[in-house]
């Protein structure tokens, strides 16, 4: 049905649980729990977030699980864990 979501999970977002629905994009679940930044600019340090929602600007790079990936890419399960990227971020 249109507009259902997958069962909820918790993954851990800097350490801390977080609510989120399993199969959706991470950057989505992040941006629907109110999480705008995910990481700041090398060059400037100005704050990143999610931006075209395709895998294409890199925007949206954290690490997941350990790895670098792009949070519009990854598919939220339970107990994903979440390093959102840059020093200030801790």
């Amino acid at each position: 049905m249109k507009g259902d979501r997958g069962p909820a999970v918790t993954i851990l977002v800097d350490g801390k649980a977080v609510s989120a629905h399993a199969g959706e994009s991470l950057a989505a679940a992040l941006l629907a729990y109110g999480i705008r930044q995910l990481r700041q600019s090398p060059r400037a340090g100005t704050p990143r977030g999610a931006f075209c929602f395709m895998g294409v600007c890199q925007e949206c790079v954290v690490e997941v699980d350990g790895a670098t990936a792009q949070a519009c890419q990854v598919a939220v399960s339970a107990g994903t864990a979440v390093r959102l990227v840059g020093p200030h971020m801790a």
